[in-house]
C-alpha cells in the first residue's frame, strides 16, 4: 500500500487530497498543520497521526524512516509561499512529492528544487488538473487540427468572503495575488491548448481581481479573474458562487462541470508514473511572476469585465 504524509491538513484544498489518497488505495500515515481544525481526517484516515508542530512532524517521519516504514509521498497543501520549503523537506526525507498549485511563486525557486530533486533521486509532481478535464482535452485536440488563429475570452470568478483578505491569501507576498492563487492553472491550461506564449500585457491588478492579455502561438486571450461576488454576472447571482467561462471565437466552451474528481485523476496519473513535474510547471509560474511586476496598461484591447475597473 502506498503511504502518504500530508502538510497543510487544515487547508481549503486538503480534503480533495485526502479523498484522492483514499481513492487510489493509499494510506495517510501522518499529517501536519499548525491549525488543529482537521476533523475532516476522521472521514478518511482516522488512524493518521497528526501534529501541530513541524518539528514533531519531522521527527515522526524520521522515526518511520528508521523503522523501515518509509513514506512514499509527501502531499503539500500548505500556503503558497511555504511550498518550496515543504517540497525540499519531502525530497530530503527520501520521498516523492505531490504539491498543490501554484508549485512555487517564482521561477528561480524551481531551479533550486531541480537541484535537490537530482541529488535526492526523488520527483516533484504538481497538480495541473485542467489538463485532465475532458472538455479541455477535447479543445486541445480541436486546436491541434486547426491552422487558424483564435480569439479567446477567459473569465473565472470564485466568490470569497472577508476572511480571504484577512488570511495569508490576501497577502500578495504569501499568495502571489489573485492571478497566482486562483489563476495559475488556467494559464497552464492556455499554454497546454494554444502553444507557447509570445507576449502578455497587464491591464488590471487589484487585491480582489486581475486581468490582462496573453498572446499565444494559436490564440489571443483576454482574461479576467476575481474573488469578489459582486463581479458575478447577473444571470448567476444568487444561484451560484462560482462562474467559469471560456469562449473561443465567440462560441462558449462548456467546462463548468467535471472538476470534483480531477485531483483523484491527478493522483492516479502520478502513481502510474505519468505526473507533471518541474519542467511542466515552469511556464505558468513564469507567467504569473511576470504579471506581478508588469506595468499596468489601460489602453487597447480589454476583457469586457476589465473596463469598469480601469482608471481614467
Amino acid at each position: 500500500m502506498t503511504s502518504f504524509a500530508l502538510i497543510g491538513a487544515a487547508g481549503y484544498i486538503a480534503p480533495r487530497h485526502m479523498m484522492a489518497i483514499k481513492a487510489v488505495g493509499g494510506d495517510l500515515k501522518v499529517a501536519y498543520d499548525p491549525n488543529d481544525s482537521v476533523g475532516i481526517i476522521d472521514s478518511h484516515f482516522p488512524q493518521a497521526h497528526f501534529f501541530t508542530e513541524f518539528e514533531r512532524f519531522d521527527r515522526h517521519v524520521d522515526k518511520l524512516h528508521r523503522r523501515g516504514e518509509d513514506i512514499d509521498y509527501v502531499s503539500v497543501c500548505s500556503p503558497n509561499y511555504l511550498h518550496d520549503a515543504h517540497i525540499r523537506f519531502g525530497l530530503r526525507s527520501g520521498c516523492d512529492v505531490i504539491c498543490e498549485k501554484p508549485l512555487v511563486l517564482n521561477p528561480w525557486n524551481i531551479d533550486g528544487l531541480a537541484e535537490i530533486e537530482q541529488h535526492s533521486g526523488r520527483k516533484v509532481n504538481t497538480i495541473l488538473q485542467l489538463r485532465l478535464h475532458p472538455a479541455i482535452q477535447a479543445l486541445k485536440e480541436r486546436i491541434a487540427q486547426s491552422n487558424e488563429r483564435h480569439a479567446v475570452d477567459l473569465t473565472y470568478i470564485t466568490s470569497r468572503g472577508r476572511w480571504y483578505h484577512a488570511s495569508w491569501k490576501g497577502d500578495e507576498s504569501k499568495s502571489g495575488g489573485v492571478a497566482t492563487n486562483i489563476g495559475v492553472h488556467f494559464f497552464d491550461m492556455l499554454a497546454y491548448v494554444f502553444g507557447p506564449l509570445k507576449s502578455q500585457t497587464a491591464n488590471l491588478r487589484e487585491p480582489e481581481r486581475a486581468g490582462g492579455l496573453l498572446s499565444y502561438e494559436k490564440a489571443d486571450v483576454r482574461w479576467f479573474l476575481s474573488v469578489d461576488a459582486n463581479d458575478l454576472p447577473e444571470s448567476v447571482k444568487g444561484k451560484k458562487t462560482t462562474y467559469r467561462s471560456i469562449s473561443l471565437d465567440g462560441e462558449e466552451v462548456e467546462f463548468s462541470e467535471g472538476f470534483t474528481d480531477l485531483h483523484t485523476r491527478s493522483y492516479q496519473e502520478i502513481l502510474a508514473g505519468k505526473g507533471y513535474g518541474l519542467d511542466d510547471v515552469r511556464f505558468c509560474v513564469e507567467v504569473v511572476s511576470q504579471f506581478r511586476h508588469a506595468p499596468i496598461v489601460s489602453g487597447g484591447e480589454q476583457h469586457p469585465f476589465v473596463h469598469k475597473y480601469l482608471k481614467a
